[in-house]
């Protein structure tokens, strides 16, 4: 009887054990469940709150006036003058030594233009306007001029940063490039052909248009595409909109002579930010990189191929399942991808919705 006694308690207690941790095991799943919703509702009412002030302020009713937008801006478009030292060649003769060379290598001058983005001299440019360069000049809207050095270059974004020696400088504020809309009136700021501060107008023609300009791993196609007057010398200028906030680098244009046939190109801010912002806080770019391969489908970016021991993989994320949303904002390209993804860090969190077999979900993502 005894011993009976004996296995009907034990087993009691076995169950109470296995209850409570039971018990336990799902308390512990509702609070990371309830703090998983609580990371996507953040993520979601910061994106819905972006959205609503883009729709308010273009759809405000009031006349649009470029005036103020180029006033405000103009004053932190820069000119850039970039020297490329010519290498001296070894005399070839006595006659060389004696007469001096025949053909004495001149240094290569270069324009362009860039952007003042901080009070303590940090300026953006495209890499192509820096790019083999010895020595950088900035001529202020002033006039006032400083030797400048260059900071850091990125050829996946033809994006440069360089800075000057000035603790005063006059920044442009940074706008929202994603938070633009088709047909959107916008300014293009820059000294195409030597003329300095030269504004034009135009609108956003398209967003995330494939014009590539490096052929490298992590090379960005997602431009904004304007029809404002944009020709050499604009390299590394302003797109602002009518706030005068800054929307993108202008970068390069499509021509069969050089010069402007209506169709200009800009790098979008936010990757502008991004950019400049590891430049400056880590002397280099720090890329967060999703682990999967993609193609592009009538159903729109699918997976292809997940790499093992990658972020993808270890978020839950399988070949066949569609892309569509990086932190809601709407995935319909493969350039899309690659210009959101480009935005964060390693260690950074995203939402990534993804649509597989008809059931949306939504994952965090740890970068």
């Amino acid at each position: 009887m005894k011993t009976a006694l004996k296995w009907i308690w034990g087993l009691i207690i076995t169950a109470l054990v296995a209850y409570l941790a039971w018990d336990a095991y799902k308390t512990k799943l509702s609070a990371q469940q309830t703090e998983v919703n609580d990371e996507l509702e953040q993520i979601r009412q910061e994106q819905a709150r972006r959205q609503a002030e883009s729709a308010s302020r273009v759809a405000s009713g009031q006349p649009v006036s470029f005036c103020d937008a180029a006033e405000m801006a103009v004053r932190s478009v820069v000119y850039v003058k970039v020297t490329k030292k010519a290498q001296m060649q070894a005399p070839s003769s006595i006659l060389d030594y004696l007469f001096g060379f025949a053909n004495t290598p001149k240094d290569q001058v270069g324009i362009g233009s860039g952007v003042v983005i901080s009070p303590d001299g940090f300026i953006v440019t495209n890499n192509h306007v820096v790019s083999g360069g010895d020595e950088f000049q900035v001529t202020m809207y002033d006039n006032s001029v400083y030797t400048a050095r260059l900071v850091g270059a990125d050829p996946a974004t033809d994006l440069a940063l360089i800075k000057i020696d000035k603790s005063d400088c006059e920044p442009l504020q940074m706008g929202d490039s994603d938070a633009l809309r088709l047909g959107e009136w916008v300014l293009a700021i820059g000294s195409p052909y030597d003329l300095r501060s030269t504004i034009t107008a135009g609108i956003v023609s398209a967003k995330g248009r494939s014009f590539p300009n490096y052929d490298g791993q992590y090379r960005v196609e997602s431009f904004i595409q304007t029809d404002a007057a944009v020709n050499p010398g604009n390299s590394g200028g302003a797109l602002v909109n009518t706030d005068g906030e800054l929307v993108g680098i202008n970068t390069s244009i499509i021509s069969l002579t050089g010069s402007y046939a209506g169709y200009s190109f800009a790098v979008p801010v936010n990757i502008v930010k991004k950019i400049t912002d590891d430049f400056i806080n880590y002397g280099e770019i720090r890329r967060a990189v999703l682990g999967i391969s993609m193609k592009e489908t009538e159903q729109g970016v699918v997976v292809a191929q997940v790499k093992e021991g990658g972020v993808a993989e270890k978020a839950g994320i399988k070949a066949g399942d569609v892309l569509k949303e990086i932190n809601f904002v709407k995935i319909e390209s493969a350039a899309d991808l690659q210009v959101q993804v480009n935005k964060y860090r390693p260690g950074e969190k995203i939402v990534l919705t993804i649509d597989r077999e008809g059931v949306i979900k939504e994952m965090i993502l740890d970068l």
